[in-house]
């Protein structure tokens, strides 16, 4: 064991730390611990750091006001889940799309994109329209292939249309303005919805996939008679958005709104919340917000050991060495969450790197907004690849279909996803030209 004690001899604590991070990973340690004992590890390999420094940084990131909207906004989901607003949203979207080739596959990611502005999570998303149209899918000749892969890629627009559960972690740790990462997330969204609602009409063309039978030909007088009886469902985003938009809610004051506004919708003008709906939200809630916490805590932590070891100024020299073109760092910052997200949750991902990369990107003049987005929008790629794949799992249970199968259905979606993250790289204006416009840009931060 001499050798061994004479390579441990020989490294730094932050060579311990990484070591001690990436074993822990491997023998499947929880995020959080895996974080908090490589931490322990660093301050007892020679970090002069009191032990204090541990609760402290724990509390130090567990005290932290914005957290407070990320299980809000997902109680208030849930309760819109029950409380009939999805179904509404889906029978509005269905009779403008409902008909034409892959129409239903269309009105799922459009319904998803609309529901995205309610929960700000991606597997939500699936689970609340998967429900509904997955069935119908294949009621109407779709497969169960097609109906999983279009309900688990319109699920990723969750992640970046806001609000956004992600956007909100980066703005945290990035020190950036929520609200200015909700508004760089708009066009994006709608353009990854776009290409997604191509790739749905075009994957059913080539396979034969008609639209809804039953549904019958557009009629204005009948469409604009169901946006009478869905009124306050669709209105659900623009009472939540405005509310933050125009300045008299924050996002966490909005996503009080947002349950408020679910529990008179659902309760008292749908009649269709009961009490056992109310308490699964709360459950649903609590368990995403004791799970955030942890994480972001045990990541405090380690973040400061990462500060205090300078592993921001040593990352910063090893790829100024490779390269200073902003574009070409980008682009191998995306090849390397295209690997973590294989096996790494979102959150996760973006709790780690992020400390680390953001000293790096402003030494390169890249708006962290600009970066944000693309970070979101890379995690959406993670959303669909396997072994992990959050939304894979849940379409895949949805539709009775097994995770290989759906992860071959989802293949066209990733392509057009990476499409949509090499344009965004390419032509940041696209992302920040609306927060610039609206004073969030990189000069303002």
């Amino acid at each position: 064991m001499n050798w061994l004690e004479s390579f441990m001899a020989s490294l730094d604590s932050l060579e311990v730390c990484l070591i001690a991070l990436v074993v822990l990973f491997l023998i499947g340690m929880p995020i959080f611990m895996s974080l908090a004992i490589a931490a322990a590890v660093a301050l007892s390999a020679g970090q002069p750091l009191p032990l204090s420094v541990i609760q402290n940084s724990l509390f130090d990131g567990l005290n932290l006001f914005p957290l407070l909207a990320i299980p809000c906004f997902v109680v208030a989901g849930t309760l819109m889940e029950h409380g009939n607003i999805t179904y509404q949203i889906v029978d509005v979207v269905k009779q403008l799309v409902g008909r034409m080739y892959g129409g239903l596959g269309i009105t799922t990611i459009m319904a998803c994109t609309f529901f995205a502005a309610i929960s700000g999570s991606g597997p939500g998303t699936v689970a609340a329209v998967g429900t509904l149209m997955i069935p119908s899918m294949v009621r109407n000749g779709y497969s169960r292939q097609y109906a999983a892969a279009a309900a688990s890629s319109g699920g990723t627009i969750g992640i970046l249309i806001p609000p956004s559960n992600p956007m909100i972690i980066y703005a945290i740790l990035g020190n950036l303005s929520v609200t200015g990462m909700f508004t760089a997330g708009f066009v994006p969204g709608f353009i990854v919805c776009a290409v997604m609602v191509t790739t749905a009409w075009l994957v059913a063309r080539r396979k034969g996939f008609q639209g809804d039978a039953a549904q019958p030909p557009f009629n204005l007088l009948v469409f604009l008679r169901s946006c009478r009886r869905g009124f306050f469902a669709l209105a659900t985003p623009f009472i939540i958005l405005g509310s933050i938009y125009t300045g008299w809610a924050t996002p966490v004051e909005a996503s009080i709104v947002a349950i408020l506004w679910s529990l008179l919708v659902g309760g008292v003008i749908n009649r269709a919340l009961h009490w056992k709906h109310i308490y699964h939200a709360l459950q649903e809630g609590a368990l995403v917000c004791g799970g955030v916490l942890l994480i972001v805590g045990a990541s405090t932590l380690f973040g400061k050991i990462l500060t205090y070891e300078e592993a921001p100024q040593r990352l910063s020299r090893m790829v100024l060495e490779i390269s200073r073109n902003p574009q070409i760092v980008l682009l191998m910052i995306i090849g390397v969450l295209y690997m973590l997200g294989m096996f790494m949750e979102t959150l996760s991902t973006i709790i780690i790197l992020v400390p680390v990369l953001l000293p790096m990107l402003h030494a390169l003049g890249i708006d962290p907004i600009h970066f944000g987005v693309i970070l979101v929008i890379t995690n959406e790629v993670a959303l669909l690849t396997p072994p992990l794949g959050v939304n894979l799992f849940v379409s895949s249970r949805l539709a009775g279909i097994s995770l290989e199968q759906n992860a071959v259905g989802v293949l066209p979606y990733l392509v057009a996803l990476t499409s949509c993250i090499l344009l965004f790289t390419f032509f940041p204006d696209i992302v920040t030209f609306l927060p610039k416009l609206l004073g969030y840009g990189y000069a303002s931060n």
